[in-house]
């Protein structure tokens, strides 16, 4: 009994999400965004590749770095057109729904929006302090992954305030075009300079100098000595 009933509910909250697999954004816009993000996938896959050349110092830390980034790319690539966060959007209003909490969605919607700011915000922050004496190198993809990653949650979230902002056009080009594909080129350029480079990143630990000891330094230095080894005798 309880197995059935468990399969009726089962098959109740499948019943209710409105998702199916196809092409989410037939358009030509979409199809260019796809295309982007395959590209910068490339890319960034030649950037790991050549690691062992072309990052001399902290190799592995930087070698992470681009794997995440070109794992990202392929990912966002297929859900450009999977669209998985309108899944994503179809499951929680399901189980708000099935929770009684489906008319202040709006108030739980506003607090993830602040809470998806906030964590890029963090996020953003960390990757800059841990790559920080790398940033010249790489500033350009950290700030476009978190600029997407951002930009993505946003547009999962389904809010209709934020679906308007990202909606709007200016000069006959949405804001979402130039969200997405931005940080896309941010990551694509990053990627390219990388690539371009005819000589190694050579990161260096700093030496702490000894100071050097003056004359005056040194004939104290002598007094004291003597001093010791007169007490000595």
């Amino acid at each position: 009994m309880g197995a059935k009933q468990g399969s009726r509910l089962l098959n109740r909250f499948i019943e209710q999400i409105r998702w199916e697999p196809g092409i989410g954004d037939p358009t030509v816009m979409g199809w260019l965004t796809v295309v982007a993000y395959f590209v910068t996938f490339v890319l960034g896959l030649f950037v790991v590749m050549r690691s062992d050349w072309l990052f001399q110092g902290r190799r592995d830390k930087q070698k992470r770095l681009w794997m995440l980034i070109t794992v990202a790319m392929l990912f966002l690539g297929f859900n450009k057109q999977l669209d998985l966060q309108s899944l994503f959007t179809d499951i929680f209003r399901v189980l708000f729904r099935e929770a009684d909490l489906y008319d202040n969605r709006r108030s739980f919607q506003k607090l993830f929006i602040l809470s998806v700011l906030l964590g890029g915000v963090a996020a953003t922050t960390w990757l800059l302090y841990q790559y920080r004496k790398l940033l010249r190198y790489h500033v350009l993809a950290i700030s476009g992954l978190c600029a997407l990653a951002i930009f993505i949650v946003v547009r999962a979230s389904s809010f209709h305030g934020m679906d308007r902002l990202i909606g709007f056009e200016l000069l006959g080009v949405r804001i979402n075009w130039i969200l997405e594909l931005g940080g896309i080129a941010l990551i694509a350029v990053n990627a390219f300079r990388l690539l371009a480079r005819q000589t190694p990143i050579v990161i260096r630990k700093h030496r702490r100098r000894r100071k050097r000891r003056g004359p005056e330094h040194m004939a104290l230095a002598q007094q004291i000595q003597r001093a010791n080894s007169e007490s000595l005798r």
